[in-house]
Protein backbone atom coordinates (compact mmCIF):
# COMPACT_ATOMS: atom_id res chain seq x y z
CA UNK A 1 0.00 0.00 0.00
CA UNK A 2 1.49 3.39 -1.01
CA UNK A 3 1.76 6.01 1.70
CA UNK A 4 -0.80 8.82 1.53
CA UNK A 5 -1.30 11.92 3.64
CA UNK A 6 -4.41 13.65 5.01
CA UNK A 7 -4.76 17.17 6.43
CA UNK A 8 -7.53 18.00 8.91
CA UNK A 9 -9.07 21.29 9.94
CA UNK A 10 -10.08 21.28 13.62
CA UNK A 11 -13.34 23.11 14.34
CA UNK A 12 -16.31 21.45 12.64
CA UNK A 13 -14.07 18.89 10.94
CA UNK A 14 -12.14 17.05 13.62
CA UNK A 15 -14.69 18.18 16.19
CA UNK A 16 -18.43 17.58 16.23
CA UNK A 17 -20.52 20.46 14.97
CA UNK A 18 -23.06 19.50 17.66
CA UNK A 19 -21.02 19.90 20.84
CA UNK A 20 -17.37 20.54 19.94
CA UNK A 21 -16.17 17.13 21.12
CA UNK A 22 -13.87 14.84 19.15
CA UNK A 23 -16.01 11.86 18.04
CA UNK A 24 -14.53 8.56 19.18
CA UNK A 25 -14.86 7.04 15.72
CA UNK A 26 -12.87 9.94 14.23
CA UNK A 27 -9.96 9.44 16.65
CA UNK A 28 -10.05 5.68 16.05
CA UNK A 29 -10.04 6.10 12.28
CA UNK A 30 -7.06 8.46 12.41
CA UNK A 31 -5.15 6.00 14.61
CA UNK A 32 -5.98 3.17 12.20
CA UNK A 33 -4.82 5.19 9.19
CA UNK A 34 -1.49 5.87 10.90
CA UNK A 35 -1.15 2.19 11.77
CA UNK A 36 -1.61 1.50 8.06
CA UNK A 37 1.45 3.65 7.36
CA UNK A 38 -0.27 6.87 6.26
CA UNK A 39 0.54 10.37 7.51
CA UNK A 40 -2.07 12.33 9.49
CA UNK A 41 -1.67 16.10 9.95
CA UNK A 42 -3.70 18.82 11.61
CA UNK A 43 -3.92 21.89 9.34
CA UNK A 44 -5.40 24.81 11.25
CA UNK A 45 -5.58 28.55 11.50
CA UNK A 46 -4.93 28.15 15.23
CA UNK A 47 -1.40 28.84 16.39
CA UNK A 48 0.26 25.93 18.16
CA UNK A 49 -0.49 27.11 21.70
CA UNK A 50 -4.20 26.95 20.83
CA UNK A 51 -4.13 23.35 19.59
CA UNK A 52 -5.54 21.97 22.82
CA UNK A 53 -4.16 18.83 24.52
CA UNK A 54 -7.42 17.00 23.74
CA UNK A 55 -6.59 17.35 20.05
CA UNK A 56 -2.91 16.49 20.38
CA UNK A 57 -3.55 13.29 22.31
CA UNK A 58 -5.28 11.77 19.28
CA UNK A 59 -1.81 11.23 17.83
CA UNK A 60 -0.47 12.97 14.73
CA UNK A 61 2.53 12.91 12.45
CA UNK A 62 2.61 16.68 12.53
CA UNK A 63 0.86 20.03 12.60
CA UNK A 64 0.44 22.89 10.16
CA UNK A 65 -0.48 25.81 12.42
CA UNK A 66 -1.25 29.49 12.01
CA UNK A 67 -2.35 29.04 8.38
CA UNK A 68 1.02 27.68 7.31
CA UNK A 69 3.25 29.94 9.41
CA UNK A 70 4.38 27.27 11.89
CA UNK A 71 4.90 23.63 10.92
CA UNK A 72 5.90 20.58 12.96
CA UNK A 73 6.87 17.25 11.40
CA UNK A 74 7.57 14.19 13.54
CA UNK A 75 7.89 16.33 16.66
CA UNK A 76 10.34 18.80 15.10
CA UNK A 77 9.71 22.50 14.48
CA UNK A 78 10.55 22.76 10.77
CA UNK A 79 9.09 26.18 9.86
CA UNK A 80 8.29 29.30 11.86
CA UNK A 81 7.40 32.71 10.44
CA UNK A 82 6.77 35.60 12.81
CA UNK A 83 6.24 39.33 12.38
CA UNK A 84 8.49 42.08 13.67
CA UNK A 85 7.47 44.23 16.61
CA UNK A 86 7.43 47.31 14.36
CA UNK A 87 4.96 45.71 11.93
CA UNK A 88 2.70 44.62 14.77
CA UNK A 89 2.75 48.13 16.22
CA UNK A 90 1.58 49.48 12.85
CA UNK A 91 -1.27 46.97 12.94
CA UNK A 92 -2.10 47.84 16.55
CA UNK A 93 -2.34 51.54 15.75
CA UNK A 94 -4.51 50.81 12.72
CA UNK A 95 -6.86 48.72 14.88
CA UNK A 96 -7.14 51.50 17.44
CA UNK A 97 -7.73 54.12 14.76
CA UNK A 98 -10.48 52.01 13.13
CA UNK A 99 -11.93 51.14 16.56
CA UNK A 100 -11.96 47.38 15.94
CA UNK A 101 -11.33 44.61 18.46
CA UNK A 102 -8.09 42.79 17.70
CA UNK A 103 -6.63 39.50 18.92
CA UNK A 104 -2.95 38.84 18.25
CA UNK A 105 -1.81 35.23 18.01
CA UNK A 106 1.60 33.56 18.14
CA UNK A 107 2.75 30.01 18.79
CA UNK A 108 3.32 30.85 22.47
CA UNK A 109 0.56 33.30 23.43
CA UNK A 110 -2.56 35.27 22.55
CA UNK A 111 -3.19 38.91 23.36
CA UNK A 112 -6.13 41.30 23.08
CA UNK A 113 -5.69 45.05 22.98
CA UNK A 114 -7.24 45.96 26.32
CA UNK A 115 -6.49 49.69 26.33
CA UNK A 116 -10.25 50.16 25.91
CA UNK A 117 -13.22 47.86 26.57
CA UNK A 118 -13.91 45.21 23.95
CA UNK A 119 -16.88 46.38 21.86
CA UNK A 120 -17.93 43.28 19.92
CA UNK A 121 -19.88 40.59 21.86
CA UNK A 122 -18.00 37.75 20.17
CA UNK A 123 -14.64 39.31 20.96
CA UNK A 124 -15.66 39.63 24.58
CA UNK A 125 -16.88 36.02 24.59
CA UNK A 126 -13.53 34.83 23.21
CA UNK A 127 -11.62 36.85 25.80
CA UNK A 128 -13.67 35.34 28.63
CA UNK A 129 -13.14 31.85 27.22
CA UNK A 130 -9.37 32.34 27.23
CA UNK A 131 -9.56 33.58 30.83
CA UNK A 132 -11.57 30.51 31.85
CA UNK A 133 -8.99 28.27 30.16
CA UNK A 134 -6.17 29.90 32.12
CA UNK A 135 -4.45 31.66 29.23
CA UNK A 136 -1.83 34.21 30.27
CA UNK A 137 -2.46 37.18 27.99
CA UNK A 138 0.03 40.07 27.98
CA UNK A 139 -1.56 43.52 28.05
CA UNK A 140 1.49 45.77 27.53
CA UNK A 141 1.60 45.32 23.79
CA UNK A 142 3.98 48.23 23.23
CA UNK A 143 6.69 46.24 25.05
CA UNK A 144 9.55 45.81 22.53
CA UNK A 145 9.55 42.08 23.23
CA UNK A 146 5.95 41.67 22.08
CA UNK A 147 5.40 40.18 18.62
CA UNK A 148 2.77 38.16 16.78
CA UNK A 149 2.44 35.69 13.92
CA UNK A 150 -1.09 36.56 12.76
CA UNK A 151 -4.26 38.17 14.11
CA UNK A 152 -8.03 38.39 13.87
CA UNK A 153 -10.43 41.30 14.26
CA UNK A 154 -14.08 41.88 15.02
CA UNK A 155 -15.72 45.02 13.62
CA UNK A 156 -19.19 46.53 13.64
CA UNK A 157 -19.35 48.64 10.46
CA UNK A 158 -17.90 47.95 7.00
CA UNK A 159 -16.20 51.34 7.10
CA UNK A 160 -14.11 50.11 10.05
CA UNK A 161 -12.86 47.11 8.06
CA UNK A 162 -12.09 49.30 5.06
CA UNK A 163 -10.08 51.73 7.18
CA UNK A 164 -8.17 48.96 8.95
CA UNK A 165 -7.27 47.21 5.70
CA UNK A 166 -5.58 50.33 4.36
CA UNK A 167 -2.74 49.31 6.68
CA UNK A 168 -3.14 45.54 7.05
CA UNK A 169 -3.21 44.93 3.29
CA UNK A 170 0.40 46.08 3.09
CA UNK A 171 1.53 42.78 4.64
CA UNK A 172 -1.43 40.49 5.28
CA UNK A 173 -4.13 38.63 3.39
CA UNK A 174 -7.65 38.96 4.78
CA UNK A 175 -9.79 35.83 5.18
CA UNK A 176 -13.56 36.27 5.43
CA UNK A 177 -14.65 34.12 8.38
CA UNK A 178 -18.26 35.22 8.08
CA UNK A 179 -20.23 38.07 9.60
CA UNK A 180 -18.01 40.77 11.05
CA UNK A 181 -15.08 38.48 11.84
CA UNK A 182 -11.87 38.51 9.76
CA UNK A 183 -8.60 36.58 9.97
CA UNK A 184 -5.30 38.02 8.75
CA UNK A 185 -2.36 35.90 7.62
CA UNK A 186 1.07 37.01 6.31
CA UNK A 187 0.95 37.32 2.54
CA UNK A 188 2.19 34.17 0.83
CA UNK A 189 1.20 31.84 3.66
CA UNK A 190 -1.93 29.72 3.88
CA UNK A 191 -3.15 26.24 4.66
CA UNK A 192 -2.18 25.43 1.06
CA UNK A 193 1.39 26.68 1.40
CA UNK A 194 1.63 24.57 4.56
CA UNK A 195 0.61 21.46 2.63
CA UNK A 196 3.16 22.21 -0.08
CA UNK A 197 5.92 22.53 2.54
CA UNK A 198 4.97 19.23 4.20
CA UNK A 199 4.80 17.35 0.90
CA UNK A 200 8.26 18.65 -0.02
CA UNK A 201 9.54 17.69 3.43
CA UNK A 202 8.48 14.07 2.96
CA UNK A 203 9.02 13.90 -0.80
CA UNK A 204 5.38 13.02 -1.42
CA UNK A 205 3.51 13.83 -4.65
CA UNK A 206 0.49 16.10 -4.55
CA UNK A 207 -1.78 13.36 -5.90
CA UNK A 208 -1.34 11.42 -2.65
CA UNK A 209 -2.76 14.27 -0.52
CA UNK A 210 -6.28 14.70 0.88
CA UNK A 211 -7.68 17.60 2.88
CA UNK A 212 -10.80 17.77 5.05
CA UNK A 213 -12.52 21.03 5.94
CA UNK A 214 -15.84 22.70 6.64
CA UNK A 215 -15.58 26.45 6.04
CA UNK A 216 -14.30 29.24 3.79
CA UNK A 217 -10.94 29.46 5.51
CA UNK A 218 -10.32 25.86 4.39
CA UNK A 219 -10.72 26.79 0.71
CA UNK A 220 -6.99 27.40 0.10
CA UNK A 221 -6.12 23.83 1.08
CA UNK A 222 -9.27 22.29 -0.44
CA UNK A 223 -8.53 24.01 -3.74
CA UNK A 224 -4.88 22.97 -3.66
CA UNK A 225 -5.15 19.21 -3.18
CA UNK A 226 -6.64 16.88 -5.82
CA UNK A 227 -8.68 15.02 -3.20
CA UNK A 228 -10.71 17.64 -1.33
CA UNK A 229 -13.35 16.68 1.22
CA UNK A 230 -16.11 18.81 2.72
CA UNK A 231 -17.82 17.75 5.91
CA UNK A 232 -21.58 17.33 5.71
CA UNK A 233 -21.97 20.17 8.21
CA UNK A 234 -19.95 22.63 6.09
CA UNK A 235 -21.00 26.26 5.78
CA UNK A 236 -21.61 27.95 3.47
CA UNK A 237 -23.35 25.36 1.28
CA UNK A 238 -21.37 26.62 -1.72
CA UNK A 239 -18.40 24.68 -0.34
CA UNK A 240 -20.06 21.44 -1.44
CA UNK A 241 -19.69 22.36 -5.12
CA UNK A 242 -15.98 23.16 -4.78
CA UNK A 243 -14.72 19.81 -3.50
CA UNK A 244 -14.24 16.31 -4.89
CA UNK A 245 -16.16 14.52 -2.14
CA UNK A 246 -18.76 15.39 0.50
CA UNK A 247 -18.68 13.17 3.57
CA UNK A 248 -21.11 12.87 6.47
CA UNK A 249 -21.33 15.41 9.27
CA UNK A 250 -18.51 15.38 11.79
CA UNK A 251 -20.91 14.12 14.44
CA UNK A 252 -22.15 11.33 12.18
CA UNK A 253 -18.92 9.56 11.25
CA UNK A 254 -17.71 11.99 8.61
CA UNK A 255 -13.99 11.56 9.29
CA UNK A 256 -14.21 7.76 9.35
CA UNK A 257 -16.31 7.73 6.17
CA UNK A 258 -13.85 9.98 4.32
CA UNK A 259 -10.79 7.97 5.34
CA UNK A 260 -12.51 4.78 4.26
CA UNK A 261 -13.60 6.32 0.94
CA UNK A 262 -9.99 7.24 0.10
CA UNK A 263 -8.64 3.88 1.31
CA UNK A 264 -6.65 5.13 4.30
CA UNK A 265 -8.46 2.49 6.35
Amino acid sequence: MSRKIAFFDIDGTLTSEADGSVPEDAAAAIARARANGHLMFINTGRCFQNVEPRFRKIGWDGYVCGCGTNIYCDGKDVLYVSQTHDTIMRILQAARSADVDILFESRSQVAFDMTRPLRHPRALRQYRLFVEQGYMMPEELENPNFFSDKFVIWYREESQLTAFRQTSDLWFDCIDRGGTFREFVPRGYSKASGIRFVLDHYGLPLEDACALGDSNNDLPMLSYVPHSIAMGNSAPDSLFTQVEYVTAKASQGGVRQALAHYHFI
